[in-house]
Order: C-alpha cells, then sequence, then structure tokens
C-alpha cells in the first residue's frame, strides 16, 4: 500500500479537519484507520458443479491470494433438495455447488486451511444445516468452534422480496433464522450468524435508496425477534452483517455506503439502546453489480468491474467479491476468475485511494448525495414501519412492487437510449463468440451414486431416530440446530432434514399481487 506520492510527498491519513471516521455515526467509517493498516477482505463467491470441483478452484483462488472464500450453492441445496430428488432434475450443480451431505462437505473444504480463512456461505432456508456442516468438517480436524470465522447469509425475508428461493411460512423462517443468533452466540462466536442482503433487491430492480431502506427494514424485523427471544441486542446485533452491491456510478454509491453507515448506527442507538460501538458499526460485504455486465462485448466488463470495485473500497467496505467479466455468459473460466480478484490487488496496491481515510469526504458532490440518500432512506424505512414493519410490507406486496416499479424504469431507460450501455445500445459492434466454462453433464447421476452409496452405508434406524427427534423439536420451542446437528451425524442428507421441516412446517406459496 502506498504511503507517499508520485511527487514525493507523504500521504497523510486523513485530510478532513472535522468528523473523524471512526466514531459516531460512523459516517466516514467503522474504524479510525480503515485500510492503513490491513485492508478489505478480498473475497471471492465461486461454487459449481461437484464439490471436488468447486474445491479445486478454491484451492486455485487460495494459492492467488483471496483471503476469503464465498460459496456458491445450486438451486437444488437452496430449495432444501437432495441431487436425486425429482425437484433436482436439470439444476444440479448448475449455479453453484451440489451439497447434499457431509460427504459433499468434507470434499467440498479439502485441504483448505478453516482456521486461516473466513467463509461465507449464500445460503437462506438451509442455511442452519450448511453451517453446522461446516463446524462439524472443522470438528473432525481439531478446529475449535469457538475460532470459526465466516458468515451464512440466513436472510430469508429478502427472498420473499426479490428472489424466490424460500421454502418454509415466515413465521417459522423467522424461527429458524433466531435459533441460529441464539446457537452462534453459544457456539461459535465469531461466526456472523446472519449477512442481511440489499444485493439481490438491487439485482432485482432497487434503486440505492431502496436498497438500504428496504435492508435495514428487515435487519429490524430480526433485531425485533431476537429481543423477543431474550437474546442480548448487543451481541446478536455484533455478529450481524450486511451485503450491499456496488454500481458503475461511482459518486451515488460512495455516497449510499456512507448514508448507510450513518443510518445504521442511529437506528442501533436511538430504536433498540446500543451502547457497544460494535453493535452500531454497519459491517458490510460487498459484491460488484452483476446486472450490469453485458453479454456484448464481454471484455467491457473488466472495465464496469473495476469502477465498481473501486465505488465499493472508496465507500469503505470490509470485503469484496469482484464479479468475473464472463459471468454474463455463463459460469466464469479460471483465468477471468483470476483477473477478477487481480482487480481488487491492483486497486489495493497500485492505486492510492487506501491510502488515506474516505477520501472523497468534503467532497460537495459526496456530502450532499449521502444527505439525500440519507433523508430518503429514513423516510422509506419510516413508511414501512407504519405498515407494520417488514413482515407487514412483504405481505401486501409493498417492497417487490416499489422494486418491479424501479426495474421497469430502468430497462424503459436502456430501451429508449436515455441510459447508454456501451456494446448494448451505444457503441455497438460485432464480437466473436466467447466460450464460457462448460458444467459436467455427468454431476447429476455422480450425486446419485454418492448419496446411494451413503445410504446404504449408514444405520438407517439412527437417521430415523435423529429425523423423529427433529420432528418432535420443530412442533415446540427448542432450538432446532441441536437435533440437526445430531441428524447429521447421523448421515442423514440435507433434503431428509428439510423435508423433515417441511412435513411440519409446510411451504410457502406467494400470493400475487397484482
Amino acid at each position: 500500500m502506498r504511503d507517499i506520492t508520485e511527487s514525493g510527498f507523504p500521504i497523510k491519513a486523513d485530510y478532513l479537519n472535522g468528523e473523524k471516521s471512526g466514531v459516531y455515526p460512523f459516517t466516514r467509517g467503522i474504524y479510525e484507520q480503515m485500510y492503513l493498516k490491513k485492508p478489505w477482505t478480498m473475497r471471492q463467491y465461486a461454487g459449481f458443479g461437484s464439490a471436488k470441483e468447486s474445491n479445486e478452484r478454491y484451492l486455485q483462488l487460495v494459492a492467488a491470494g483471496t483471503g476469503g472464500l464465498s460459496v456458491a450453492f445450486d438451486l437444488p441445496t437452496q430449495m432444501g433438495y437432495d441431487s436425486d430428488a425429482p425437484q433436482s432434475l436439470g439444476e444440479v450443480g448448475r449455479v453453484g455447488v451440489a451439497i447434499d451431505s457431509l460427504v459433499d462437505m468434507r470434499e467440498l473444504f479439502d485441504k483448505i486451511p478453516l482456521e486461516k480463512v473466513s467463509t461465507s456461505m449464500t445460503i437462506n432456508a438451509p442455511a442452519a444445516i450448511l453451517l453446522l456442516m461446516y463446524q462439524i468438517i472443522a470438528e473432525e480436524r481439531g478446529i475449535s468452534s469457538q475460532e470459526l470465522q465466516g458468515t451464512i447469509q440466513n436472510d430469508l425475508l429478502k427472498e420473499y422480496i426479490s428472489r424466490g428461493t424460500y421454502i418454509y411460512p415466515p413465521k417459522q423462517s423467522l424461527r429458524l433464522t433466531t435459533d441460529i443468533f441464539e446457537y452462534c452466540t453459544k457456539e461459535l462466536p465469531k461466526w456472523n450468524s446472519i449477512s442481511v442482503s440489499g444485493y439481490h433487491m438491487a439485482e432485482a430492480g432497487a434503486n440505492p435508496v431502496q436498497e438500504i431502506a428496504f435492508t435495514f427494514a428487515n435487519a429490524i424485523a430480526y433485531l425485533d425477534c431476537a429481543k423477543e427471544r431474550g437474546l442480548s441486542i448487543e451481541d446478536v446485533a455484533s455478529r450481524m452483517s450486511f451485503f450491499f452491491v456496488s454500481r458503475t456510478t461511482v459518486l451515488e454509491e460512495v455516497a449510499k455506503f456512507r448514508a448507510a453507515r450513518q443510518i445504521w448506527a442511529q437506528i442501533m442507538k436511538e430504536r433498540f439502546g446500543a451502547t457497544s460501538e460494535r453493535a452500531m458499526h454497519l459491517r458490510f460485504h460487498t459484491q460488484t453489480a452483476g446486472v450490469q455486465l453485458t453479454a456484448q462485448q464481454p471484455e467491457l466488463n473488466l472495465v464496469r468491474v473495476a469502477l465498481q470495485a473501486l465505488a465499493a473500497v472508496l465507500g469503505g467496505t470490509q470485503s469484496l467479491h469482484t464479479n468475473s467479466f464472463d459471468e454474463a455468459l455463463g459460469l466464469p473460466t479460471e483465468k477471468a476468475a483470476r483477473l477478477a480478484l487481480r482487480t481488487q490487488q491492483v486497486i489495493a496496491n497500485e492505486s492510492d485511494v487506501a491510502a488515506t481515510v474516505d477520501a472523497l469526504a468534503g467532497s460537495a458532490v459526496i456530502e450532499a448525495m449521502t444527505t439525500e440518500i440519507a433523508t430518503a432512506a429514513k423516510d422509506l424505512i419510516a413508511k414501512i414501519d407504519q405498515m407494520g414493519g417488514a413482515v407487514a410490507g412483504i405481505e401486501a406486496g409493498f417492497q417487490k412492487s416499489e422494486i418491479e416499479k424501479s426495474a421497469y424504469r430502468i430497462s424503459q431507460e436502456i430501451e429508449s437510449g436515455n441510459r447508454v450501455v456501451v456494446g448494448v445500445n451505444a457503441f455497438v459492434e460485432e464480437t466473436s463468440p466467447y466460450l464460457p466454462l462448460e458444467i459436467n453433464p455427468e454431476i447429476a447421476k455422480e450425486q446419485s451414486t454418492k448419496l446411494s452409496k451413503l445410504r446404504e452405508s449408514r444405520n438407517q434406524d439412527e437417521v430415523s431416530k435423529a429425523l423423529s427427534e427433529l420432528s418432535k423439536a420443530a412442533k415446540g420451542e427448542l432450538n432446532l440446530l441441536y437435533p440437526m446437528k445430531a441428524a447429521l451425524l447421523a448421515n442423514a442428507t440435507l433434503g431428509e432434514i428439510s423435508d423433515a421441516l417441511r412435513k411440519e412446517w409446510g411451504i410457502y406459496r406467494a400470493t400475487e399481487i397484482w
């Protein structure tokens, strides 16, 4: 990291004579020195095909210098189905890695130093199952659960708003989320028990104000549940992280991140009575905007991702994933994934943006935009409060409808040419075909074979007993993660555990609001 300019002048830690970074309401950053001692965590999102194939990519990323892994799971895993379930047909290993049991989890993290890397898992309804799998394989290696670091997304409310990979009704989903809060407090003190995501809402079309307002409304709902359970708000909030997008509109994105820190600190202090600074800190991961990547002239995405990454760093993110330039065409190739990581490394080591705290502070446009976004987001949160909170808004279809309106406006602007997208509606040219990474067509068959071997080798009576205990717990108020862990240790599969809960709780069917 640079500490001197090209002209030979020392770079000051902070150039603003006024509000400091690391001081409430943390507009300028949650830490006094931000990246001066340690850069953001360079976390790359990857997962495809089998656990073995994904493990090979993870080992490549670790060797290339990534400090954290972010796991993408396939749709059957996200929906709580085993790879050999009828519902999984045609989707096994396609948009992420297929994980059916502890067998797969062991393969996925083979030779990965779990005690050294931070692991994020993009999983929601089955989040508890995947977290427990991770804990079990770490314990098998003699690694203390007290030392494990990482994050599970575990944000079900945004699924009802923007993505749709939910399983259970909202009430039961919130119960499971709260169980995870409680379990992590006792068993995994360094683990982030939820990552409240604005990213997926932004990818669905939410504008920056909607992104942070809807995200914080969901976070408020989770904290209210924790409070009702009798959990310490300070403890839960200290392990709550957030997940935002970074677009190519650099100035507005920087202002968004600054406004978000300010708003969250105020929510924690004024609404929940938090006194510890860590509980007031908005700790967030950022991913560059996948929705802005284009299949036309895909090499241009390298420029887009660099701008998006720059905005995230200038905005003070704690960790960052940079998309590969070929993701609009398919799964990223090894070369494209490495280039995405190198983009962050160039910013960290060759630019001077991380050499000083909140480099854009004091800029008239940044300060004005920060205030405008903060004011508008607070107003939108207040509107959701008046409706009865995030869940009431979801049931009324409010957030979903607002995002759809925003998405429609963006599509109209692109179609009319009022919003220029280079290579799509301006500066168009013929491009040669690009060959993305292809998924092993035998993956579904291979997963089914592994499942058959597992079911033949395990003690079925132990599995049935463990699943029965889980069903009993689901009817009562016991923390579900303990019987879940027992079921996994008996070699129950992800699908079997999810089915046990489906049987007790049912599944959620969305009602379309027209």
